[in-house]
């Protein structure tokens, strides 16, 4: 149970294991690198789950690795709905046509899509090319057909600002943007990676404000 995964509900989190991206800042390492190694939940545990806490519980946050390359996630959410959940995706942006299905047919209430970095900083943010998928993805949010955050994870020498005002201007007209607080904990793919400070963060933030883009901190209380 969790009260910070998706503001206004009371929520649960459902990991995804596998993921297309090697970000070494990312805090849930395992279901990147070891999925085969990680324990499992069958769909009847987890529906057993929903089912009795319904009533408690208000919402669903469907994180990972990358839900969306999960096959039958649009089977598994319709599932979910049905139960009267609120449905939370976490998503990295690159399979917009699964995006774009799940909003059309209604079975997410928010998407938190990450944005790495600027264009060309993504190889060093993520350990991939940047990939134009995540370009119409962005351009399915911005349509405001369901409610979204954009957010970025601050670490660092891994992001400066030419990165983030080319992202201010890449998200021009967005709802939302969350500047994350990097920490350095047991689960990241790589260790030793280091936080930014708080000044420089709220700068990021003025820089957002320039383009009139309501960007806040998370996490940096």
């Amino acid at each position: 149970m969790s009260l910070v995964d998706f503001d206004g509900y009371a929520a649960c989190t459902v990991f995804t294991g596998g993921c297309n991206f090697r970000c070494p800042f990312c805090h849930n390492g395992p279901l990147v690198l070891g999925v085969g190694a990680l324990e499992e939940y069958s769909q009847d545990e987890i529906f057993a789950y929903l089912k009795k806490r319904a009533g408690v519980l208000e919402g669903v946050v469907i994180t990972g690795g990358e839900p969306t390359l999960q096959k039958d996630l649009d089977v598994f959410i319709a599932k979910v709905k049905e139960l009267g959940y609120k449905v939370k995706l976490d998503s990295n942006g690159t399979a917009p046509a699964v995006l774009q299905n799940l909003i059309d047919k209604g079975l997410v209430d928010y998407i938190a899509m990450d944005i790495k970095s600027s264009k060309e900083g993504y190889p060093v943010a993520t350990g991939v090319p940047f990939d134009s998928k995540i370009e119409e993805s962005v351009k399915i949010l911005l349509q405001g057909k369901v409610p979204y955050e954009f957010r970025t994870t601050l670490v660092h020498g891994l992001i400066n600002e030419y990165d983030i005002r080319q992202m201010a201007k890449w998200v021009k007209g967005a709802q939302k943007f969350v500047f994350q607080r990097f920490v350095d904990r047991e689960g990241c793919i790589e260790r030793g990676l280091q936080e930014m400070d708080k000044a420089t963060a709220l700068r990021y933030v003025k820089i957002f404000a320039e383009e009139g883009i309501n960007a806040v901190l998370r996490n940096y209380d």
